[in-house]
Parts: C-alpha cells; sequence; structure tokens
C-alpha cells in the first residue's frame, strides 16, 4: 500500500475531539460540553487546583486547612518572666562593677594619673547599667508575681500592690534616659577635669539617693505581695537608704586642702556604690530561692 494511502487510513482511525477510542462517543458533561476523562498524577506532582501532594518528594504531609502557615516558623519564642529573672541575675557581673580605692590610687600613681580616666569612666557607666539591670529584674519579678497572683485568683486583692510598685518603678525607668554617657563624660572630663568630676560626683550622689528611695519602694511592695502568695521575701531595711553628700561642703573642702579631699570624694563615690550592690546581691539571692519553690 503506498505511504499516503496508509497515513489517511490511520487518520480516519483516530478518534475525533468527543468521541472515544474506535469513534466512541464521550459522554457530555454539565452545559452540553464534552467530559475529559481525569489523567492520572504523578508522585510528587502538584494537583490541577495547587495544593500540595503528599507523596515522594515531600518528608511530611501538608498542614491540614485552616492551620497557620507561621505554626512551625522557627521566629523564637518571647522568654518566660522566669528567663527574664534569671538572665538579670547572670548580668550582674556585667553590671556591678566593684571597686577597691587602694588598688585604684596604685594603679592611678603607677600609670601618671591615666588610670584615673578608666576609673572615671567606670563611675559613669556602672550606676548606669546597674539601674538599667534592676529595673529589668524588678519589672520581671512584678510579672512573675502578676502571674502568680492570677493563677491563685488573687489579682483583684493585690492591684493595689502592683500599682503602688509601678509607680515607684516608672522612677528608675526615667533615669535610665538620663545624660550617663560614660564615653561622654569621660572626654568632658580630659578638656575641664576638676569641675567635670565635682558634676558628675553630685550627680552620680543623687542618682544613687533618687534609685534606693524607688527601689526600696518596689521592694516592699514586693515583700508584701510575695508574702500574700504564700513566699518569704524579706522587707528592705529603711536604715540602708543614704542620703544625699553636703555638696558645698564638699566644694569647699577641696578647695581650702588644695584638692586632697577629693581623694575622700573618690573613696566615697566608689565604696557607697559597692556597699549598695552588696545589699542588692543578698536580695537577689533570697528572690532565687523564692523563685525555685515557685516552679
Amino acid at each position: 500500500m503506498p505511504e499516503e494511502d496508509k497515513e489517511r487510513t490511520i487518520s480516519e482511525h483516530e478518534p475525533r475531539p468527543g468521541q472515544g477510542p474506535a469513534g466512541q462517543g464521550v459522554p457530555a458533561g454539565p452545559g452540553g460540553s464534552s467530559a475529559t476523562p481525569a489523567q492520572p498524577q504523578t508522585a510528587g506532582a502538584a494537583p490541577a487546583h495547587g495544593g500540595a501532594v503528599w507523596g515522594a518528594g515531600q518528608s511530611q504531609p501538608p498542614p491540614p486547612p485552616g492551620a497557620s502557615p507561621w505554626a512551625s516558623s522557627a521566629y523564637p519564642q518571647a522568654p518566660t518572666t522566669a528567663q527574664r529573672i534569671r538572665s538579670a541575675l547572670q548580668a550582674r557581673a556585667g553590671t556591678d562593677y566593684i571597686f577597691n580605692f587602694w588598688t585604684a590610687l596604685g594603679w592611678t600613681v603607677l600609670t601618671l594619673g591615666f588610670y584615673g580616666y578608666y576609673v572615671f569612666y567606670q563611675l559613669i557607666r556602672r550606676m548606669r547599667d546597674h539601674n538599667a539591670r534592676r529595673v529589668e529584674l524588678l519589672d520581671a519579678t512584678l510579672s512573675f508575681g502578676w502571674e502568680e497572683a492570677g493563677r491563685r485568683g488573687l489579682q483583684d486583692e493585690l492591684t493595689p500592690a502592683f500599682q503602688r510598685a509601678a509607680w515607684h518603678l516608672a522612677v528608675m525607668r526615667k533615669m535610665v534616659g538620663d545624660f550617663r554617657e560614660p564615653v561622654i563624660w569621660l572626654v568632658l572630663s580630659i578638656v575641664a577635669s576638676g569641675i567635670v568630676h565635682v558634676v558628675a560626683f553630685i550627680l552620680l550622689d543623687q542618682d544613687l539617693v533618687k534609685h534606693e528611695q524607688a527601689e526600696f519602694g518596689v521592694e516592699y511592695e514586693l515583700a508584701a505581695i510575695f508574702g500574700r502568695l504564700g513566699y518569704f521575701l524579706p522587707s528592705p531595711d529603711a536604715h540602708r537608704l543614704k542620703r544625699q553628700h553636703n555638696y558645698v561642703g564638699r566644694v569647699v573642702a577641696a578647695f581650702f586642702s588644695l584638692g586632697f579631699y577629693f581623694l575622700w570624694w573618690y573613696y566615697n563615690m566608689m565604696q557607697e556604690p559597692n556597699n549598695h550592690f552588696y545589699v542588692n546581691w543578698s536580695e537577689e539571692d533570697l528572690l532565687t530561692v523564692v523563685l525555685g519553690d515557685a516552679q
């Protein structure tokens, strides 16, 4: 048979649109259109409607309908209040710098005064960082107490105490924004040493007084709150609160002593925050015990 006749014979036997094999008709779909038989899907291939197929190319089935696409995201979770407390406690080694006056004086003499700049820098930095750390610690402790009160149904009863504590904490929080950048203060001390030192010592003393008073208020309320929850936190000692220095008298004494009184003033600026840190550390150690009991 000629090639052209073979091709014509084959084409006559091919199904036309709307017909099955060998010219058999295919049932019409809705609306009179011819229905097309569904094509089988291979493993791992996406279906025509865009849905996912769990097959050879996937290690887990698709999420159920309505599931959040972020449910299994790798974003870090917010720390719990207990984790915030522990983090603030661990940070004290880096914030609460402890001075030894005689060591600092010796190094200052040996370095012809250059170590004194480092001392001044640390005096500014440690009070700024200590206040920020204590704000975070006390805020997390209040949040922890509020959660415990909620679990025990005592939030309404303890709300006034929490509000008073929050008011005192707001004073400390405001101090975080005060101008206490240690690098800038160090540069100023190099430019105008005597005057800047006097101003800085006055501000640091005022900061410590304000910090202790606000901190005392928060700790007093925390002791009452945790006592109601069944945990022991000692009330702060009011006798520990320091008073402001006599700034005029100190300036006059430094002037007439040709600057030698500055050594005593330096000693006070080192030792008084040291004592404050020691008191805080003993209280924080007790807080660690309470946190362990609560969990």
